[in-house]
């Protein structure tokens, strides 16, 4: 079983200037309880459904299975996932030895951007890019599954 361990910043400057690749992404979600949650998602022209478990008490890490489907599937069940789709354009940007992913969101999380960062540990050191602002690891609210339930515009 797979452990996935990474930190969520929130974004508070420019980052465009350092990105290598960039992927639009669509996905929803066919279960969403925090103990599992089932995502269904269409990256580019591939199709993935992933499962991940629980987080760690500081939400920093926790189980994730990953599967590459054919698009057209990941379509067909994106038709019966829960309400609520996520729409956003994912950055790659590197910084030192590590690769930044900076989720921009449209539609109704429009204005949202964050960045995470895969590590090895939860202790694990890494470079913070200038455009890094607030950490937000572990508040569910920036939790994918929790932004198609309560999202960005409900915020203010």
């Amino acid at each position: 079983m797979a452990q996935e361990i990474e930190r969520k910043f929130l974004v508070a400057g420019d980052f465009k200037p350092e990105v290598f690749k960039s992927t639009r992404i669509i996905q929803g979600y066919l279960c969403s309880v925090p103990e599992r949650t089932v995502r269904v998602r269409v990256k580019g022209d591939k199709g993935f459904i992933t499962v991940k478990g629980i987080g760690s008490q500081s939400g920093a890490s926790r189980f994730e299975w990953e599967k590459e489907i054919p698009a057209a599937e990941a379509e067909q069940l994106l038709a019966i996932c829960e309400p609520g789709v996520i729409d956003k354009t994912r950055y790659l940007v590197k910084s030192g030895e590590h690769t930044f992913e900076v989720d921009e969101f449209y539609g109704d999380n429009d204005g949202l951007t964050v960045a995470e960062v895969e590590l090895a540990s939860e202790e694990e050191a890494f470079v913070k890019p200038e455009w890094l602002g607030e950490e937000v690891t572990g508040d569910v609210k920036y939790y994918n599954s929790m932004l198609m339930k309560n999202p960005y515009k409900n915020w203010k």
